[in-house]
């Protein structure tokens, strides 16, 4: 359960967040291009890639001087997908991910 508890931790960051994201959408990215897609200056985005390598979130390859991120494996995306979601809820209404549900369900009563 404690290491539930630092994967939890290690995902409770907006940049570390943003960072899963845009690995997710492009499967593997520089830290330059990570910090463009983030928004952020590469010594910070190095520095969250970092941890994130630490908790094995995310792997490098090295090819020459440059390093370049991909997600480890499919649970941390799952995981801020499934955050993403749940924050949805939060909002009230018919959450967006539930959107095509509640139309299928509209044409079927109507």
């Amino acid at each position: 359960m404690e290491l539930a508890v630092e994967v939890f931790s290690m995902l409770a960051d907006a940049t570390r967040v943003r960072i899963i994201l845009a690995l997710r959408e492009s499967g593997e990215l520089s830290v330059n291009s990570l910090a463009e897609a983030v928004a952020k200056a590469p010594p910070a985005v190095s520095q969250h890639l970092a941890k994130l390598r630490l908790a094995r979130i995310v792997a490098v390859r090295h090819e020459g001087t440059r390093a370049f991120y991909r997600l480890a494996n499919e649970h941390a995306s799952q995981m801020v997908s499934d955050a993403i979601f749940q924050a949805e809820h939060s909002l009230g209404g018919v959450p967006q991910h539930h959107q095509p549900e509640a139309e299928a369900i509209r044409k079927v009563s109507a």
